[in-house]
Formats: structure tokens, sequence, C-alpha cells
């Protein structure tokens, strides 16, 4: 049988593009002699389509969808998702389904069974799960039809609490003792820097404990924070991986069950060097998917001379085009001459357009015009939070006045710890680095010069500073980002205890100082922009915690 994996980029409730491109890949993969074309999971809509799944109106613009595209199943066969009417009684409204079409019509509906309702996830929120499970018999095979989440009955990578499985039901277990020649499995599994060795390991397993082939086909592109990165593969049965499809682009590709080593086509890939090079493209695709799917065109930021911003400019640079992006300069009495430099440097490689918009009398007015009212007190970070608002109010308004996006530049360190001026510098319509540790903006400014200096050398090499003081240096207030953000990745990621921390060896006060700021800061967290997400436990849906809280 030759199936056609389609890896495609949808935007959520876009009807009518996303069904015209599932039809015209499937008159593609027809033409290129396919006798199966499978999607990603709830393709017709788009994942993940959260509370519109509650409205009648979207329900019936995917059931439209659902009768177009089956229309076009005229000697071939596909497989979509889409979201599917409980006609019981009892129960949630919808089942999340993966629809087999052919001659025609839907002549299957396979539902999904496990709904996640951890991390990003909340699908139990939306969908009945189901109870029934059966094979779908085509060209003389039976096929495993499952959706995503349905193959994780069992997580050995992913163990809280010593327990490792997460359901009280195993639908693969169920359809292997229908004797299935072949799982198919659609999903929408968002990208995460540490995940694709855990799908690996998952499918891997899959196929081989049931000694059946696995056809795995994800989405990809980027909704708001989630970003998608593909990675749809073909494993045989003891569990060898046959072909993959690239990371982070649509493709299509075919693979013939009859012919195995011909259509293999393996990806040798290396974790440990890869990461960094991982996030990069990921964070590429979520500014660009971000801007074109809000149908936004130009960017605006403020470019200090620091690593943030300058790691920043270069992703969105590389999203949207040199010609779309615009830096403002805002220097104050504070900030060096170097950065001010490696600023102008840095937009003259990259050929932006830059304005400097200098700040000193500004701050000097407000300083005057508050003198009474704070009484002659010392200065402190009431100060320095009057030049970041300056900044932010300043970005805005280019925003407002030309249409320009404005791209928040804070780390996942400085989220964390709330290091950061809300209605300042944490203003943004997007937070591009709010999921990247400060150590791995330093890898990435690595990353991007490697090929050639792009990012002024003393930009990655100068103390991190925000300069709003004389002489200020962020480990005058934290922990050196080394140290810090091996405390953070265990405490947000890992959810270990303060006291599991000192176990380890880390240093105690720095445990206790840099856990107490995560914990006092939720506040801040609660008020940033979306944040692209490339870990397993980022800020935003996936890390819910409450703002008023004793612990």
């Amino acid at each position: 049988m030759k199936i056609a994996l389609a890896q495609l980029n949808y935007t959520i409730g876009a009807f009518e593009e996303n069904t015209a491109k599932i039809i015209n890949t499937i008159q593609l993969a027809k033409s290129n002699q396919a006798e199966l074309v499978v999607f990603s999971e709830l393709s017709v809509c788009g994942y993940p389509p959260l509370d519109l799944l509650e409205h009648k109106h979207f329900i019936e613009a995917c059931q439209k969808s659902v009768t177009e595209i089956a229309g076009a199943c005229q000697g071939i066969a596909a497989i979509i998702g889409a979201p599917t009417i409980n006609e019981n009684s009892k129960g949630k409204n919808l089942y999340n389904s993966a629809l087999f079409l052919k001659d025609g019509k839907v002549q299957h509906n396979l539902r999904k069974a496990l709904l996640p309702t951890y991390d990003i996830f909340d699908e139990y929120r939306y969908f009945q799960p189901a109870d029934h499970f059966e094979s779908v018999v085509f060209k003389g095979r039976k096929l495993a039809i499952t959706i995503c989440e349905d193959l994780w009955y069992q997580q050995p990578l992913l163990t809280h609490f010593g327990k490792n499985k997460l359901y009280t039901t195993n639908p693969m277990a169920k359809l292997a003792q229908e004797g299935c020649d072949l799982i198919i499995n659609i999903a929408a599994s968002p990208f995460a820097y540490n995940h694709d060795t855990i799908k690996s390991e998952i499918l891997t397993y899959n196929a081989r404990k049931y000694n059946i082939p696995l056809v795995y086909v994800n989405q990809v592109g980027a909704h708001t924070e989630l970003i998608f990165d593909g990675g749809s593969r073909v494993i045989d049965a003891k569990g060898k991986l046959l072909h993959k499809l690239g990371l982070f682009q649509e493709e299509i590709a075919y693979f013939d069950t009859s012919e195995p080593s011909a259509s293999a086509r393996p990806t040798a890939e290396n974790p440990k060097t890869e990461r960094i090079e991982k996030i990069h493209h990921a964070l590429v695709l979520g500014i660009r998917d971000y801007f074109a799917k809000m149908n936004f065109k130009n960017a605006v930021l403020g470019l200090s001379g620091g690593i943030d911003s300058a790691v920043t400019t270069v992703l969105a640079q590389r999203a949207l085009g040199s010609e779309n992006i615009r830096v403002l300069l805002m220097p104050s009495q504070y900030s060096s001459d170097h950065s001010i430099n490696d600023a102008v440097a840095l937009a003259e490689n990259l050929k932006i357009r830059y304005d400097v918009v200098p700040i000193k009398e500004l701050y000097k007015r407000y300083l005057t015009d508050l003198e009474g009212l704070f009484e002659n007190r010392p200065m402190d970070l009431a100060e320095e939070n009057i030049q970041a608002r300056i900044r932010g109010t300043l970005l805005m308004a280019v925003s407002n006045k030309f249409g320009n996006l404005l791209l928040n530049t804070s780390n996942k360190s400085e989220v964390a710890v709330g290091y950061g001026t809300l209605y300042g510098d944490m203003n943004g319509g997007i937070s591009v680095l709010g999921d990247v540790y400060k150590t791995d903006v330093f890898r990435l400014a690595r990353y991007i010069n490697s090929t050639g200096e792009v990012i002024p050398e003393n930009t990655i090499t100068k103390p991190p500073s925000a300069e709003l003081r004389p002489d200020q240096k962020d480990s005058d207030s934290l922990p050196e980002y080394e140290l810090l953000d091996q405390i953070l990745y265990h405490y947000i990621e890992l959810r270990e205890a303060p006291s599991d921390l000192i176990a380890r060896g880390f240093d105690a006060a720095s445990v206790t100082k840099a856990i107490r700021l995560v914990n006092m800061n939720e506040y801040k967290r609660f008020q940033t922009p979306p944040i692209l997400r490339v870990s397993s436990k980022a800020f935003g849906l996936g890390r819910r915690m409450p703002l008023v809280a004793k612990y």
C-alpha cells in the first residue's frame, strides 16, 4: 500500500483555507498513485481550537468541510482529524475523531480515548473519551487508527509520583487483539526541545511491543505560543526508523508498505548538538506564524546592545525579513557607549531600520515632576522602573502609529524571578525568549554567529546589565546565571522541592532566594504576553499557579 504522509500547517478556524489545502493534497497524492493519504489530528479545524469547540456554528463549519473533503476522496482514501457530535444523551457534546474517508463519504469514525489534561492540554474539557475500539480494513489490511495520546498509555519518561500509566484504558492493546497490520497515529504534538527523544521512545515502544509497523503524522506550524515541529515518521515492527520527515516545515512524503527498504529515509540526529539549533528554528517559525496568522507584517522592538534584544532582533529578522523590522535605541545617562555602538552595529549588520530616541531628558523631567511627591527619598527601584516604562511607552507609540507589533525580549530566567518591569520592558504582543533561559540565550547567540559575526562579540562577552543605574550588573541582584538557571530548571521543569535541590548540592542561600523570587512574582507572569513555548514546562498555559498563595 502506498501511503502519503501529509505534514501540513493549518490555521485554527480557517475552514476554507484548511479544506482547500487538504483537498489539494489528496489530489496530489492521487496523482502520485498513493492509495491512502494521512493528515494530522483535528486538521480540519486546526489544533487546539479551545473554546471555539463550544460554538455550534464552529462545529457546523467543521461538518461542512468534512463533507467537502470526503467528496474529493474518489479513487483514494484519506484519514483526517475533526471534532464530531456525540449523539448519546450523556457525556460531553463532542468526540475528537479520526475520520476514514473513501468513495466520497465518511466510512469510519474512530474516536480518541485518551484525552490529556496535563501541561498545555485540556481535552477532557471538550471531548468525550471513546469506549469502543475497532480496526479499519483497507486494501486487505487491518489498520489500527489512533489519535496522538492513544499511544501514550505508558509514559516511562514522564513519571511523576512514581506513576507512568496515566490512564486506565489502553486503546492500542485492544486494537492489537484484532490482529492489525499497521498502526496509524494522527497527532498534534507540540515541540519541546527535549520531547523528540520522548516521542521517539513512545512510538518505537508501541511498534516493538505489538510487533506492528507504525505511521505517525504530526502537524507543523505555530498557534500562538504552541509550536508544532512535524517530525512525522514511519517505524517498522522491530522499532527501526524507516522514514522521517523534516522538522519545522511542511512536507508530503510517500511510503510503500510493500517496499519498505526502497521507501526508507531515516534521519540521523544528535540531540546534544542540535538542541539549540532546534530552539532557533522553532522560535523563527513561532514568530513567522504568529505574524502571518494574525495578519501582521511589521515588528518593532527596543534594541539595547544587550544579548536578549540582540538575539530577539536576529530571530525576528530571519522570520520576517529586514524590511519588516524596526528597532528603537533609547539610551539613558546610564547606557554605555559600547551598548549603543553594539546596537547600531547589529542593526547595520541586519540592514534593518533603527532610530535613536534618547530618554535622558524625558527621565529628568519625570524626576523633576515627581520630586515633591517623592519627598527627596533616596533613589531605588521606582526610578529604575521609570526608565523601563518610558521605553515601553515609546515602543508602544511606534507600534500604534505605524502598526508594528511589539516584540517582548525578556528571557525565561528574568520572567521566572520577576527581573522585569510591568508596563515597561515586559510590554509586547508576543514574548520570543520567555521560555529560553539566559544561558541558552547566550548559546543561541553563539549559534547565530557560527557562520560569521552577526551579533557583535562585545554583546555576547560583556556582563549582563539592565543599565538602569551606574555600573549595574544582573549579578548584583541575582545569582550568576549558570547557577540560577540550573536551580530554575530543577524547580520549574522537574518540579523538585527546595530540599531536593539543596540535597543535590546547590547553595542553600541561592536556592532559597531563587525560589522565593519565583513564587512571589506569579502576578507579573500573569500579565505577560503569550510566550513561545520551546520547553516541557513553559510559563503560560502549561503552568497554572495561584496568584495568591503562601507556599
